[in-house]
């Protein structure tokens, strides 16, 4: 995806696209750059279609023919065929993300564990105690046994969240302040992966999914086609893909729009449940959802949106653990709630909600204004 990003950035900035070549290696099997073959395809053409001149099955073999590579004028690179060789003004590697050598030489100076990433704890620790480490930088100790898991894994937003909330426990005198669970090995937060940014053909690409460990040899396990929900064609730049997990939560978006995409509205549906969403899954399979972008713009999708949405969820699991005692834990009804009790406590904390958040949300209509 940086790949084509940058593409964008540079036509944008004036570039004519026949002065720009990009040259990509070898295709992993199985393996969509874009998160979606369809994506994919679109984005090519678009690339094309600005005259960009596009070298597949690509490794780079020498710069400047092995001699001194400062400054840069050409490089060269071996393909399937004939090999290719590229004068160049300007140079952008986007094939690896590595550790900077500056980054590298200050973490071996300051005698940190150091193995391939800056090794650390599942809270934050290196082997300094005092020092703190976070991002794609960093990997976890061996000692968990889980080389595949990362925080390049994680979305940084939310690393960085939980660094806060774990920082705050060195600095707050409250004794009972307490940082959310970290993400790391045996982690069960809901952080999720993010790519999103304009692509070449002007189109707006937003694509999350949850977080999934890196150098599997399995195949990714494919998503049940009655829990995925299309509208749009990529051709037209209305395309929207969202699918469920098992249990009917929202698990994967992507987005490619001509239009701007409200970024953080679609992020806060992850794990959200389709009957949450106005039975999205039954309305969609009785055709009455043509377009998700006007579905989630409606009026109603507001409360969910809204920033102190997720508390109020809490608030709910902590309504309904507490209406369930021993005794009635062994006599519940079918959906795993006392249907007096609990209901009744469920309908007045979302009363609640919506009565104290009524100048946000003056779309719905509490008790009293009838």
């Amino acid at each position: 995806m940086d790949v084509y990003t940058t593409v964008e950035t540079l036509l944008s900035l004036g570039v004519r696209g026949s002065r720009i070549h990009v040259v990509l290696p070898p295709p992993e099997p199985d393996v969509s750059c874009l998160r979606d073959p369809a994506v994919d395809r679109a984005v090519g053409t678009a690339t094309e279609e600005a005259g960009v001149q596009v070298h597949r099955s690509c490794l780079l073999a020498q710069m400047n023919n092995g001699e001194n590579p400062d400054p840069l004028t050409s490089v060269s690179f071996s393909t399937d065929t004939e090999p290719l060789r590229l004068q160049c003004g300007v140079f952008i590697n986007l094939s690896n993300r590595g550790v900077d050598s500056d980054a590298f030489r200050s973490i071996s100076g300051s005698f940190l564990v150091f193995d391939r990433r800056l090794v650390i704890s599942s809270s934050f620790l290196t082997s300094d105690p005092d020092i703190c480490g976070a991002g794609p930088v960093t990997k976890f100790s061996r000692c968990y046994y889980s080389d595949e898991w990362a925080h390049a894994s994680f979305n940084s937003k939310e690393v960085g969240q939980e660094l806060a909330a774990m920082m705050l426990l060195l600095v707050d005198p409250d004794p009972g302040a307490r940082g959310g669970a970290p993400l790391g090995p045996g982690s069960s937060g809901a952080a999720l992966q993010t790519g999103r940014g304009k692509l070449p053909g002007g189109f707006n690409y937003l694509h999350f999914t949850k977080p999934a460990a890196s150098n599997l040899t399995d195949a990714p396990a494919p998503h049940l086609e009655d829990r995925g929900i299309v509208t749009g064609r990529v051709e037209t730049g209305d395309y929207f893909c969202l699918h469920l997990d098992c249990l009917e939560l929202v698990e994967t978006i992507t987005c490619f729009s001509l239009k701007p995409l409200p970024v953080s509205n679609y992020l806060s549906l992850y794990g959200k449940h389709q009957q949450l969403l106005g039975q999205m899954l039954s309305r969609y399979h009785q055709s009455l959802i043509p377009d998700l972008y006007s579905f989630f713009r409606q009026s109603w999708c507001l409360a969910v949106y809204h920033d102190r949405f997720s508390d109020f969820e809490l608030e709910l699991q902590t309504i309904a653990s507490q209406t369930l005692t021993d005794d009635e834990s062994s006599v519940m009804s079918e959906d795993g709630f006392n249907e007096v009790e609990s209901r009744a406590a469920l309908r007045s904390g979302a009363v609640k909600y919506l009565s104290y958040n009524e100048n946000l949300l003056p779309m719905f209509a509490c008790s009293g204004q009838l």
